[in-house]
């Protein structure tokens, strides 16, 4: 993905410093670029010890490497073997190709464009699989349509082929609008692996795979629509410079989300008859896959806190309910989530400047 070798050796930096550190992506994935190195008739070794990977590690089906070592890994191999797909397709992807990629993209006005264009010019690169955007019921969906399904000798190197080609695209995305993706669901067509755990890391949000209880039939990375809308965050002279180290983005997942607020706005929107007031940091956080410190944090970069958007929530309840309904102002105090009457009167007098009566008769007023 990087343009310069100035990755091998930051990337090799990383793995001699960083290999103490949290080991979660699969020996699996480390296997399958192995391979790569096989098919072309090419010994690996000097990319295994770039990433401080000795053959014991690479013979134990449970191992796990760290991220530093995995980038290490995957730069070293990606420029010997002038392959940014390391064997995945019929014909290779030479060393620089997915800077096209972005370089194609970095001049959209929003995600959105961006999206479809790396989708339309990465089939100019290959043909083996074909990239779609879609959009529906506010949901965007990047789908991996197989056109070759059956040349994998394997059914790791299948995986490792699709498992990257989504975490090249929402690296990408991700720095590009300055963003973490909130994924609403990332599906694959295949049954769980033995390192399904390690899924929950590279792609935070719900993974569903082929099993009996949750038939899959493509590849797909799914978020809210909304994302769509962001402007690209980044010029040519920042992706000059994210091109020197690229790999971190597609073996570690960005963190901080733009939209953080809207989701939140969301998760405490009324989706049955009365809202659900059980709401805490704690249960939020686990709602959307993030830590409670991590949620307020994010909430505070936007200028938000959780306390002023649940009054929001309850407020918004309360305002519909007065509107829309007959209920009694005991009826409406409780469903907005108040203990009584008179705490509930106090509050909305505070939001809008009116008692609920007064809010309830103004509005009736106003309807034809």
């Amino acid at each position: 993905m990087p343009n310069t070798l100035q990755s091998t050796t930051a990337a090799a930096r990383s793995a001699r410093s960083g290999k103490t550190g949290r080991s979660a992506t699969p020996m699996a994935f480390v296997r399958s670029i192995a391979h790569a190195y096989v098919d072309q008739g090419k010994d690996p070794m000097a990319a295994l010890q770039a990433a401080q990977i000795t053959p014991s590690d690479l013979a134990r089906v449970d191992a796990r490497v760290s991220a530093a070592q995995f980038e290490a890994l995957n730069a070293h191999a990606m420029q010997e073997l002038d392959d940014e797909a390391l064997g995945w397709f019929a014909r290779r992807l030479p060393w620089g190709s997915h800077g096209l990629l972005c370089r194609a993209s970095i001049t959209a006005p929003n995600l959105g464009v961006a999206l479809k264009r790396w989708c339309r010019h990465h089939r100019l690169l290959v043909d083996d699989i074909v990239l779609h955007l879609a959009v529906d019921q506010g949901l965007a969906s990047v789908c991996i349509e197989e056109r070759r399904p059956g040349r994998f000798p394997a059914p790791a190197l299948r995986e490792f082929c699709l498992v990257s080609t989504l975490r090249f695209l929402l690296g990408y995305a991700s720095w590009a609008i300055d963003s973490g993706l909130a994924l609403r669901s990332v599906c694959f067509p295949y049954a769980a692996p033995a390192h399904a755990d390690a899924y929950a890391l590279m792609f935070p949000g719900p993974v569903h795979f082929d099993t009996p209880q949750a038939r899959v039939t493509q590849t797909a990375l799914c978020f809210d629509a909304s994302y769509l809308a962001l402007p690209l965050r980044r010029d040519e002279a920042a992706l000059r410079v994210m091109l020197q180290r690229a790999l971190p983005l597609t073996v570690r997942p960005y963190r901080r989300d733009r939209l953080l607020g809207q989701q939140v706005r969301e998760a405490l929107r009324p989706h049955g008859t009365d809202a659900d007031h059980a709401h805490t940091a704690q249960t939020l956080a686990l709602q959307l896959h993030l830590s409670p410190r991590t949620l307020h944090r994010q909430l505070q970069a936007e200028g938000l806190n959780l306390q002023a958007l649940k009054d929001e929530a309850r407020r918004g309840r309360a305002e519909d309910l007065l509107r829309r309904t007959q209920r009694s102002i005991k009826q409406v105090a409780q469903a907005a989530g108040f203990r009584n009457e008179k705490s509930f009167a106090r509050a909305f007098r505070v939001w809008t400047g009116q008692s609920p009566s007064e809010f309830r008769r103004q509005a009736q007023e106003l309807t034809p």
